[in-house]
């Protein structure tokens, strides 16, 4: 697909369970030498960061065919446009994203990322998440808090975070404690990131998503701000051909 002068983009169907068999399978020479957009999450989160840290291509988290596209409300359109063709630089308010300031602060770096237990599973690898002087985009579905604890306390520990300089969460769809436990997935993320320097957000209606499936641009400059609501701007464009 990346060396068909017919295709000029690559949508990933679905989630993409199995991506990770194609990971040694890629030509990326061959993918760096015809850049064009390669759209697509949760799964393929291993091809989105293996793609970009290889290449230095920007890849883009967001909506995918079958889930997104086909639904009436599945794709948020203005980042959709904004991330694949304008040639000026773009941003993402928080009103409209759904996302919310958990600490406060304003950083610079290229964002990264994607669904959280596929980062978290390519540590010890060959296609190991290179997360620094990053803002790290984090989502997940149906994962227990104590979970997303386990996981972020993963990334910690391995170092993942040292060079971080913004979070930014997804929407975190069905990630809420069972019947009877009343902490709240906020709580957990503040305590296990109790250290961390910089701004956070959450709520980032990117991935897996109840409507509006945001695009965000992997491997490009973006600057985060919380300092009174979330702004995600891209200072650049992001058009990747």
């Amino acid at each position: 697909m990346f060396a068909d002068p017919e295709v000029d983009a690559v949508l990933c169907a679905r989630g993409g369970y199995g991506s990770n068999y194609l990971l040694p399978r890629l030509d990326l020479e061959l993918i760096a030498r015809n850049p064009k957009p390669f759209i697509g999450y949760s799964d393929n989160t291993c091809l989105l960061t293996w793609i970009t840290d290889q290449t230095g291509l920007i890849t883009f988290h967001g909506p995918m065919a079958s889930k997104d596209f086909s639904a009436s409300h599945g794709v948020d359109l203005e980042s959709w446009r904004s991330a694949l063709s304008s040639q000026d630089g773009w941003e993402i308010d928080g009103p409209q994203s759904g996302s919310k300031v958990l600490k406060p602060g304003t950083t610079r770096g290229r964002l990264y990322g994607g669904c959280l237990s596929i980062l978290v599973e390519s540590l010890g690898t060959p296609y190991e998440i290179r997360t620094e002087d990053s803002i790290l985009f984090l989502e997940d579905i149906g994962a227990k808090p104590y979970q997303i604890d386990r996981m972020l306390m993963h990334l910690k520990y391995a170092g993942k975070l040292d060079r971080v300089r913004g979070i930014v969460f997804g929407e975190m769809s069905d990630c809420v404690q069972p019947e009877g436990m009343s902490y709240r997935l906020e709580e957990v993320i503040l305590r296990v990131l109790a250290d961390f320097a910089g701004p956070i957000a959450f709520g980032l209606r990117s991935g897996h998503v109840s409507s509006r499936n945001i695009t965000l641009a992997i491997g490009a400059e973006a600057v985060l701000d919380t300092s009174d609501h979330v702004l995600l701007r891209y200072p650049e464009s992001t058009v990747c051909i």
